[in-house]
């Protein structure tokens, strides 16, 4: 099982998790987030990190010409798309030879029905707790929702996920789970992940999972 740490934000904090080697790191460029990465992040730091550790871009609703200049600039291996792109906005992108992980946030009316369309254009779905923002709410959904998802794609699982649930995605680590994302409930403040947390999660997630 692959662990996503997401949200960094700070210089040194990101070293720190680095060394901790998770699969995948995530940095927001959606400006109403805490979590902006803005000018903070030096691009030579990303372009530092070992190759072993997927650096993907959050994006909220922003435009192809500006997701693939940051792209570029930051030297992203993955888009994260946490808005409301279309399979079409989606298909684009993955011309220009990106990899996709598409966000959709889940309550106890969601209708998975409507991945049916995104299924082949995009390379990832990540599930997340619906909230009044685009994520981050540091909340779970039900996961026994999951039960209805029947398709290939991988998905990555968030949302509030801490230490205790481990044993809880145990039960579900039959389906096409890629990675667990963790964010928030790692935090001492917003974007400045807790070290010693994080490091024991990603060690009982590669002993236990």
């Amino acid at each position: 099982m692959k662990v996503k740490v997401c949200g960094m934000k700070y210089s040194e904090n990101i070293n720190q998790v680095a060394m901790l080697n998770p699969d995948y790191m995530g940095f927001i460029f959606y400006k109403k987030s805490s979590r902006f990465v803005n000018e903070i992040v030096m691009t030579s730091q990303l372009k530092k990190l070992p190759k072993s550790i997927k650096k993907v871009g959050v994006f909220v609703n922003e435009t192809r010409s500006e997701i693939e200049t940051i792209s570029k600039k930051y030297k992203l291996d993955l888009i994260q798309l946490h808005g409301d792109e279309s399979p079409v906005f989606c298909e684009n992108l993955k011309e220009g030879k990106l990899k996709i992980i598409k966000a959709f946030q889940i309550d106890d009316q969601f209708n998975f029905s409507l991945l049916n369309e995104y299924e082949g254009t995009v390379d990832y779905f990540l599930f997340d707790t619906k909230s009044k923002s685009y994520g981050g709410s540091g909340r779970k959904f039900n996961w026994s929702l999951l039960s209805n998802y029947s398709y290939k794609t991988p998905f990555f699982l968030s949302g509030g996920i801490n230490e205790k649930d481990i044993s809880e995605i145990k039960k579900i680590k039959t389906l096409t789970i890629e990675a667990i994302d963790i964010n928030s409930c790692f935090e001492i403040s917003p974007a400045l992940k807790n070290i010693p947390k994080v490091s024991e999660f990603i060690k009982r997630v590669k002993n236990e999972l």
